[in-house]
């Protein structure tokens, strides 16, 4: 019975070498664990997408996605009433920053989901400057 059991296991092993790559390198692969959208996935939802700059008030004013409405930190109990006044259950939340290494983006899309329940929250890869150079 060992014998059994070692080929089964065996077994098992080689074929998680390829279902394995196929979860790491598949084109269509599901975003396990992620709930970061890429630009080119974000714009193509349309109308669809609700975008929340998460970035200080001061950038905001500077320059944000067209049509964009501002939800930070600092003023979240005073901006997030405005966010709800412009969503529509259909659409999908997606929450960017300043850029890859921007943590707020992550915080507000977070709070967004554990703390008002809403769904379909995304985080905009590469935030703001990875939108600036969308077309580069």
């Amino acid at each position: 019975m060992p014998r059994v059991l070692r080929e089964i296991a065996a077994v098992l092993l080689l074929a998680l070498i390829p279902a394995g790559a196929t979860a790491l390198w598949h084109p269509r692969r599901p975003a396990w664990q992620s709930d970061e959208v890429s630009v080119a996935a974000a714009s193509a939802w349309g109308s669809q997408v609700l975008w929340v700059d998460a970035r200080p008030d001061a950038d905001f004013q500077r320059g944000h996605i067209p049509g964009a409405v501002s939800l930070n930190e600092d003023r979240w109990d005073e901006l997030l009433p405005g966010l709800l006044d412009h969503w529509r259950t259909t659409q999908k939340i997606v929450v960017y920053c300043s850029s890859l290494s921007c943590q707020l983006s992550h915080d507000v899309a977070r709070r967004l989901r554990d703390e008002v329940n809403l769904p379909n929250v995304y985080v905009l890869q590469g935030g703001w400057e990875a939108w600036q150079n969308r077309n580069h």
